[in-house]
């Protein structure tokens, strides 16, 4: 019969490979489990609203100081709270029970219209400069075709009440398409003559042979919501930040532009 090798009693080659691979997988899902709170600790108790700081090496990785493409760095973990203060309040104080947002719910940010705060400069091309720009910036760009240009078209806000006219178009230089529709706002919103940026994928375009049924349809918010929209703080350029709450603010839209979207269907 062949000779089995045995090193020490009834520990075998086989017991030597099962015992590695149960320290690396216990090393890699410790790995794992630290690395995975370099962001987004503290965390807070429901009830209490308590901090809970996870410290220790078996809890959080060691900090680790990352280079930014555009200059710069970021040391991670820092134990640093956001800086926003949610606005919405629990409706129980049991651990679980669902919050409310507080005072205006298109303001609030939470729920479909939370978001992160981000960095307060535009995302950069690979070979500098802004990568979201309007056409009226972007010298290599240019749209195909009339039927297709959305300038000119008028925007029509969920209530059918005309919000403003379509100006410019803001495009993405390294995937060569329209992010943004720039949009005037008409007197019906409070706020003529502001400009906002409208999201493409919360735009419906109804185009036509005819100019007169050329409209831009926004179905998430209202013609007066519209002056509500986040502005920019360049008119040619729009920082990550600012497009992180615009999208918020037309994603709050879908649920709390009116009080019938919160409730029940039945």
């Amino acid at each position: 019969m062949p000779h089995n090798p045995i090193f020490a009693g009834n520990f075998d080659m086989a017991s030597l490979i099962f015992g590695t691979f149960v320290a690396f997988f216990f090393g890699l899902i410790l790995y794992l489990r630290r690395e995975d709170r370099r962001e987004g600790y503290p965390l807070e108790d429901d009830v209490t609203g308590k901090s809970e700081t996870m410290g220790g090496l078996f809890f959080v990785a060691q900090p680790k100081t990352f280079l930014l493409s555009g200059g710069g760095s970021v040391t991670k973990p820092d134990y640093n709270r956001d800086g926003k203060v949610a606005n919405l309040r629990q409706t129980t104080r049991l651990p679980g029970s669902p919050f409310e947002p507080v005072g205006d719910p298109m303001a609030a940010g939470v729920g479909p219209g939370s978001y992160a705060q981000r960095s307060k400069a535009p995302e950069q091309m690979h070979h500098g400069g802004p990568k979201v720009v309007p056409l009226r910036a972007a010298e290599s760009f240019w749209i195909d075709g009339k039927l297709d240009d959305p300038r000119g078209m008028t925007v029509v806000a969920a209530d059918w009440v005309k919000a403003g006219v379509v100006v410019d178009c803001w495009v993405d230089q390294a995937e060569a398409l329209i992010r943004y529709l720039e949009v005037e706002l008409s007197a019906e919103t409070g706020a003529a003559g502001r400009h906002v940026l409208v999201p493409l994928p919360m735009a419906i375009l109804k185009k036509s042979n005819r100019p007169v049924e050329r409209q831009v349809k926004v179905d998430s918010i209202l013609a007066k919501q519209f002056s509500g929209v986040p502005q920019l703080s360049n008119p040619t350029s729009v920082t990550v930040d600012e497009e992180e709450r615009i999208a918020a603010y037309y994603g709050g839209g879908l649920l709390y532009a009116t009080p019938g979207r919160t409730e029940p269907l039945l």
